[in-house]
């Protein structure tokens, strides 16, 4: 069983997953078996829907994390994603501390929030309700990411929003906020995003990072990001098959 993936972030463990976007359980098993700590399930870009979510979920949930970015922050989208047996939701576009209490109240059981009382396969279609029902506003993960401009200036506020436990910088939307379309190294791109690490670090909010490859995230977890997502499986997919005829062809 995937241990408690909130306590793991909160105890500092460094979690290093990658991004799903393809609905295939095929796929997740494959990334699965090799080694990630956890999976980013993207619902916001791509086909992806609910069903999909939920075989991935039956294929790798119970051996590797799978924290799922909801298409939008509203309620209906994080109950059926949470009911579904996901660790957790990352909601993009979080830009205010409203919508950060939204997100958390969406995701928590009452009295802590306002979560809807369902039943699916979380509850062990039933047969586990009680149980899920009493353990899951402490291991329900939240996730909100700081990809905007106005993100950067309202992080103060966001952080300071019981119940968030982490914040996932986005750099490629942010570097898009500031009319920087994927300049990610553009010095007002990263004096964002250095804000955002140091306003986490003070108030003690784990932070994350998103680089397509594995150097893009080392450089943000010597910085102190614990929640790291390195490549795509698309990517993998395309430059696989890429060299693959690379080597053919110069073989010819």
């Amino acid at each position: 069983m995937v241990r408690n993936f909130r306590s793991r972030l909160r105890d500092g463990e460094v979690l290093l997953g990658t991004m799903l976007t393809l609905p295939s359980a095929a796929v997740a098993e494959i990334l699965a078996d090799a080694g990630f700590s956890w999976l980013f399930v993207d619902c916001e870009h791509g086909p992806m829907d609910v069903a999909a979510v939920q075989e991935v979920l039956q294929a790798v949930g119970h051996r590797c994390a799978c924290i799922v970015r909801v298409p939008e922050g509203t309620e209906g989208e994080i109950k059926r994603i949470l009911d579904a047996g996901a660790q957790g939701i990352i909601v993009p576009q979080v830009n205010s501390a409203a919508q950060a209490a939204a997100v958390v109240r969406a995701s928590r059981y009452p009295p802590q929030g306002s979560r809807g009382v369902g039943i699916g396969r979380a509850q062990g279609y039933g047969a586990r309700f009680a149980d899920y029902v009493s353990s899951a506003n402490d291991e329900v993960v939240v996730v909100v990411q700081a990809e905007h401009r106005d993100a950067v200036d309202s992080i103060e506020e966001i952080v300071a929003v019981p119940g968030i436990d982490c914040v996932l910088i986005g750099p490629y939307d942010l570097s898009a906020s500031f009319n920087r379309m994927g300049q990610i190294h553009d010095a007002e791109v990263v004096s964002a995003i250095e804000r955002v690490l140091s306003v986490c670090a003070g108030a003690g909010i784990p932070t994350g990072y998103f680089g397509v490859t594995a150097e893009a995230v080392e450089e943000y977890r010597r910085r102190g990001c614990r929640l790291l997502v390195a490549g795509v499986d698309v990517a993998f997919l395309s430059g696989g098959a890429q060299r693959m005829q690379r080597q053919f062809t110069s073989a010819e």
